[in-house]
């Protein structure tokens, strides 16, 4: 074997201590005794290595010819480690350890480079024991005889190849190892059967060697560095010595590549966030539960549950805080899911702030409930997000396979809706799936598909309510609400178009055709004389643009509607998140010249903070509370105090009735808006009315 370019050497049984040789030309260094010079009479190469300091401390005349030297102080000076391979320092390293456990002798090919000349040689290698009780190599040389090129660089690579090639009998004892493979084991005397890992594997390795002779398998093996993962090719072959068949084998460390795989695959099942199992990975879980369920004995039937979670107001987090706290939430909110669940229970989430969990029950729906209960009290504590606290509440939907559905697409679909259905209900809730759901979904089905094309022939329009003058009952101004001409059915009201226009994304463009007809109509008017006042409602999904100020300051240039002829409505709910970029969209309304109104107040989430620092200009009380029982009014009445106090002007939604009307101009509210004076009538009808018609309105004409 070689030496790449200097030295290489292989070993002997270690010697007993001797005493310094004289003429050592280095007085720390314990050479050979003198008592070995007899050797000088030898044909036979022989020299001591010292493996540690890389020198040659003794050599007999025949090592020195072979050497290039004149005597051996010439020898012990050259530093035969300095163009040493590191392959070659490993393979010392392992000689020298086995001479110290267990006295090894080596015989075996090996180059050597004196003065950069190749000279092979057949060496003879054992341990030889130094005056300071180191361990050195004694070196036995014998030609080569008959040996090719060939044969020396075969030699050479096995030394310096980085793949294990060992050489095994049949009942798995090592017969030999190039310098990888013994680098990598963990004693030199291992077996196969202590190599490898897993058992099974090494008997399916057997198996395909006995039916093919030769096999290549993946294997967990245990190493000197640890387990790693090897590629493992083996094949029957005669052994070159004994004739006895004998096992080859190749292995190489793929544990980067495996380690690669189990991370890409990690990723592919999981979410990157919170770490937990993602859609993927919950479609192959829930075909597991269904085995399990189908497999249960009859005196224990299972059923299986799908459950939706998704957190309320969860954008509202990211809005005030940023994504960076969103993103804390979802992983905390992650870890207390995965706590209030049973051990074989799956957590996965499906993105954005939707959670699922899949589990197998005999009673399903009362898990679930427990499940919940568990849940709610663990999000009731407050979230720690950085400098500031966050609450989260969850509205859950569930479904039950079989009763539900039998695939898992199915039983998502029922549980999405069963957890609207918990939203509908004031959220921070729990829903089961009820068969009634799905009529309902069907609905919301054919709405969706028939909305976008409804937009596209310009089926919806606008209607518009009075708003009249308190004492006088004169029309000042109005609310513009959109209502959609539907081709079969008639006139469709928002309350079932709007939230599947906010699902389906279409809410934005519906919002700006709407707030475009409504500045172009109230252009007209205050071109034909009529100065009257026009509200349009915001969505929350406009209010969420940012591109929302451009699209309003074009659609007024471009209408050439007065910004004072309009006021923009939005909701009190849409202030939870109030932060920079909500007071900068108010503010920036009131700049383009716009009143801005707060509607509904009094139901929502908002503070009075909100009233002092956002500037509005009116305040619409909502209908629940001006049509409240007397002993409710005083609600109401405290509204009409703050809009005096903060200079608002307030005006009263859903007014009904004579007495709610006195009621109301005792208390100062300055207009009026209900079905008292007139329901949303079309343009042609309000213009009527405009005109001097009655403001009362049968209740027929409802729309």
């Amino acid at each position: 074997m070689s030496t790449a370019r200097r030295l290489s050497l292989p070993l002997r049984p270690a010697g007993t201590r001797r005493q310094r040789s004289p003429g050592c030309p280095y007085p720390d260094t314990p050479c050979a005794p003198a008592t070995l010079e007899p050797l000088d009479l030898l044909h036979t190469p022989v020299w001591i290595f010292d493996i540690d300091r890389r020198r040659v401390v003794w050599a007999n005349l025949a090592a020195l010819e072979i050497w290039r030297a004149d005597s051996r102080e010439a020898l012990a000076e050259r530093d035969l480690g300095r163009d040493m391979s590191t392959t070659v320092a490993a393979r010392l390293a392992q000689y020298q350890a086995d001479f110290e456990s267990h006295g090894a002798v080596f015989n075996e090919q090996w180059t050597l480079f004196p003065q950069g000349e190749p000279v092979a040689l057949q060496v003879q290698l054992s341990g030889w024991r130094l005056d300071d009780g180191r361990m050195a190599m004694l070196c036995e040389g014998r030609p080569i005889e008959h040996t090719t090129p060939e044969s020396l660089r075969a030699v050479d690579a096995l030394l310096h190849t980085p793949m294990m090639i060992s050489l095994h009998a049949l009942d798995g004892r090592a017969l030999y190892r190039n310098p990888a493979a013994r680098a990598s084991v963990r004693r030199a005397d291992e077996s196969l059967c202590e190599r490898f890992a897993d058992a099974e594997a090494l008997a399916a390795l057997q198996r395909r060697l006995e039916d093919e002779g030769e096999a290549t398998l993946t294997m967990a093996v245990h190493t000197a560095a640890g387990p790693r993962w090897h590629e493992v090719s083996a094949r029957r072959r005669r052994d070159a010595v004994t004739g006895a068949e004998v096992l080859l084998l190749g292995e190489t460390d793929v544990t980067p590549l495996k380690q690669s795989e189990a991370q890409a695959r990690f990723m592919s099942e999981h979410d990157g966030l919170t770490q937990l199992p993602n859609r993927a990975a919950a479609q192959a879980h829930f075909r597991r539960l269904v085995d399990m369920v189908r497999g249960a004995p009859a005196e224990r039937p299972l059923k299986a549950a799908v459950v939706l979670i998704d957190l309320d107001h969860f954008k509202d987090v990211n809005d005030s805080w940023g994504h960076a706290a969103g993103d804390e939430l979802l992983v905390q909110v992650a870890a207390r899911l995965a706590g209030a669940v049973r051990r074989d229970d799956l957590v996965a989430r499906f993105g954005g702030d939707e959670f699922l969990i899949l589990l197998a029950a005999p009673e399903p729906r009362r898990e679930v409930a427990r499940i919940h209960a568990r849940l709610r009290e663990r999000l009731a504590r407050p979230f720690e997000l950085g400098s500031v606290q966050a609450r989260v509440a969850a509205t859950v939907g569930a479904s039950v396979f079989p009763d539900d559905g039998e695939d898992f697409e199915r039983l998502l679909q029922h549980a999405d809706l069963a957890m609207y259905r918990g939203k509908a209900e004031g959220r921070d809730a729990l829903a089961f799936y009820e068969a009634d759901m799905s009529v309902t979904l069907q609905a919301r089905t054919r709405l969706e598909q028939e909305l976008r094309p409804a937009l596209e022939r310009h089926e919806f329009e606008l209607f518009y309510q009075p708003r009249v003058s308190a004492g006088t009952a004169r029309i000042v101004g109005a609310e513009a609400l959109l209502r959609w001409r539907h081709p079969q059915r008639g006139w469709v009201m928002p309350d079932e178009f709007i939230p599947v226009c906010e699902a389906t994304g279409l809410m934005r463009e519906l919002g700006r055709r709407a707030f475009e007809m409504a500045a172009r109509q109230q252009a007209g008017w205050w071109a034909a004389g009529r100065r009257l006042k026009l509200s349009v409602n915001l969505s929350p999904c406009e209010f969420e643009d940012p591109w929302l100020l451009e699209e309003i300051q074009s659609v007024l240039r471009d209408t050439g509607c007065p910004p004072q002829a309009l006021e923009i409505e939005i909701t009190e709910s849409m202030l939870v998140a109030e932060g920079e970029r909500t007071t900068r969209v108010v503010e920036g309304l009131r700049a383009l010249g716009l009143s801005v109104a707060l509607d509904d107040f009094g139901i929502g989430y908002s503070h009075l903070a909100y009233l002092q620092r956002l500037p509005f200009t009116s305040l619409k009380i909502d209908r629940r509370f001006v049509q409240a029982p007397p002993q409710e009014r005083p609600v109401a009445e405290a509204i009409v105090g703050l809009c005096r106090a903060m200079k608002l002007h307030p005006v009263a939604e859903g007014v009904e009735t004579e007495a709610q009307r006195h009621w109301l101009e005792e208390l100062g509210v300055a207009e009026f808006q209900g079905w008292l004076f007139a329901p949303a009538l079309p343009r042609e009808r309000f213009e009527a009315l405009l005109d001097g018609g009655t403001l009362r309105t049968p209740p027929a004409d409802r729309v």
